[in-house]
């Protein structure tokens, strides 16, 4: 119940806080007001959540990266800038693994850099080459015009194999990998998954792989359109891209 003269304040935060299912912060929280028209700070909101009773439920983030070796690594082009000025300039993958009653869950996506949308991924019970040949094929049918991005991975054996290479060659992708051992090299990969690890994965108990598999997609429809972001003005990476007419 609102208890002070913001009222309709709190009733706003609250409202904000459980359609995000308790994934917002004070500051997404604050941004997110503004986005409504208010004009508010983020100690007041900080403070309002407080006397509400109602915090981020988000954990401290981890990343599991499955690793391999076969082939020989390309150079890193990218050299950890993962900045971009538009679309279809650069890309970064990797793979990840859920755990769900004693099976494992394998998701392989794709980042647009320029707004962090994830433009394409696969779900897989098997980290085989299927999964990362899947993902490549999907984003590959996104490219348009004469652009054509850097794709940026570790140094995991999916991406060495002769068949990934010869997708990007005959679609004009350079290939860029992290150095041996460098997570920082592939940060916005290990950031995104341990974003929706903490989100998603860990904020409930699974009961079954296809449960997990359909959260999984809901999260990254959500986390594309609706989930905003600081570095983006406080848009999500779609509203973001489409505001720039892109």
């Amino acid at each position: 119940m609102a208890t002070s003269k913001y009222g309709m304040v709190e009733s706003e935060i609250k409202e904000i806080y459980h359609s995000n299912k308790g994934r917002y912060g004070y500051r997404r929280i604050t941004l997110e007001m503004r986005n409504r028209g208010h004009v508010i700070n983020h100690k007041t909101v900080s403070r309002l959540m407080r006397l509400l009773g109602i915090k981020s439920l988000v954990r401290g983030k981890k990343y599991v990266s499955y690793k391999g070796t076969t082939g020989v690594a390309s150079p890193n082009i990218l050299k950890q800038n993962f900045k971009a000025e538009r679309p279809l300039m650069k890309w970064a993958t990797d793979v990840t693994e859920f755990r769900v009653m004693n099976k494992k869950v394998y998701l392989s996506p794709v980042m647009e850099l320029y707004n962090g949308e994830i433009i394409n991924y696969t779900i897989s019970s098997s980290p085989n080459f299927g999964l990362v040949k899947g993902m490549l094929e999907g984003a590959v049918r996104k490219i348009r015009g004469k652009d054509r991005p850097i794709l940026h991975s570790d140094q995991g054996w999916h991406y060495r194999m002769k068949e990934f290479r010869q997708i990007l060659v005959e679609n004009g992708i350079t290939q860029s990998m992290s150095r041996k051992g460098n997570c920082y090299d592939n940060a916005v990969m290990e950031n995104f998954f341990g974003t929706i690890k903490s989100e998603m994965f860990y904020m409930k108990k699974y009961t079954s792989v296809e449960e997990l598999e359909k959260e999984i997609k809901e999260y990254i429809d959500y986390y594309n359109n609706d989930r905003i972001r600081l570095n983006l003005n406080g848009m999500s990476p779609v509203k973001y891209r489409i505001k720039e007419k892109y």
